[in-house]
């Protein structure tokens, strides 16, 4: 496949006034320095400080910026999507727009994606300058996330990330998917999936985005991500399973009781007077419950219009 350019630069943004031309500046240094072809996408998210009026004056200078605004905030990963849609070049980079990303990593971001053959490459802010606020619930996320995804990388939250085109054409992002990119390309079937120390360094310019809400919107949606990589085009061998082990459950202690009363202890007290004969029966209930959540997930699905969505590598 032939692309227009090299290298693709997705930079989503909200209120970043005062980092823009300097970020600008600084990743055309380092293009021309290594004599890459590229294009510079900054994607506004709805920023309400002048920071797309800066936007159209460095598009003005530089014929490689682009710019995308959207009407209000929808977050970073609707601003990610709508750049990943947009993008033309052979290796995708994301990074942040505060300064604390350095683009003197893109090229061996670069070589990795290029040389190494690589599909996704995630930075590693090894040394960091957040707060303990953001480090402790950031080391958390990342544990759970390994754990879950089995991606070992030490920092799935980090905004410097490099990508084959293929990749981010194949995934789709939503709510705060953002943080668990890799998981996403991993159940794309891309699992080559590289890790890199990049530099990370103070904030210059404004204030920090990051939020309580992430407390509990992080693990929620690292849940989302599992389960749809794992069950999406099979939700009934989710739920189905755990319906039919509670149910079995549920019957088998049923019938044990109804032949220890008839057979072995015909004095002892009604089914109906046992506490172990109700929760039996709410385990039966519960396994049906399941099991026709399973039923109604695959209705659904054989309705969908991506249920035959599979990503195709090769044809001839």
């Amino acid at each position: 496949m032939a692309y227009p350019v090299e290298i693709s630069i997705v930079v989503p943004l909200y209120n970043e006034v005062e980092s823009l031309p300097e970020l600008q500046a600084w990743i055309e240094r380092v293009m021309k320095e290594n004599a890459f072809t590229y294009e510079l996408l900054f994607i506004d998210d709805g920023s309400k400080d002048g920071s797309w009026q800066v936007v159209e004056q460095l598009q003005a200078q530089c014929s490689a910026v682009r710019g995308i605004k959207f009407q209000r905030n929808y977050g970073k990963s609707a601003a990610l999507q709508k750049g990943f849609e947009a993008v033309r070049g052979r290796v995708v980079i994301t990074m942040d727009a505060d300064l604390q990303d350095s683009p003197d990593e893109i090229p061996a971001l670069y070589q990795m994606i290029v040389n190494d053959e690589f599909d996704v490459v995630s930075g590693w802010k090894k040394k960091r300058y957040d707060p303990l606020s953001k480090t402790i619930p950031t080391k958390l996320y990342n544990w759970a996330a390994r754990k879950l995804t089995g991606i070992y990388l030490h920092d799935f939250n980090c905004g410097l990330k490099a990508y084959k085109y293929e990749v981010v054409k194949s995934i789709e992002l939503y709510g705060d998917m953002h943080r668990y990119i890799p998981p996403l390309a991993k159940y794309a079937g891309f699992s080559k999936i590289g890790e890199k120390v990049v530099e990370h360094r103070a904030r210059k310019f404004g204030t920090t985005k990051f939020g309580l809400n992430r407390f509990l919107n992080g693990p929620l949606d690292l849940l989302s991500v599992v389960f749809m990589g794992r069950f999406g085009k099979k939700p009934m061998h989710f739920f189905g399973a755990i319906g039919t082990l509670l149910f079995l459950i549920g019957f088998g202690f049923t019938f044990f009781l109804i032949i220890d009363k008839l057979f072995f202890d015909v004095t002892a007290k009604l089914l109906a007077q046992r506490t172990e004969f109700f929760i039996a029966l709410a385990a039966m209930i519960m396994g049906s419950q399941f099991f026709l959540a399973g039923f109604l997930a695959e209705l659904v699905g054989r309705n969908s219009s991506t249920r035959n969505n599979y990503l195709i590598e090769k044809e001839i």
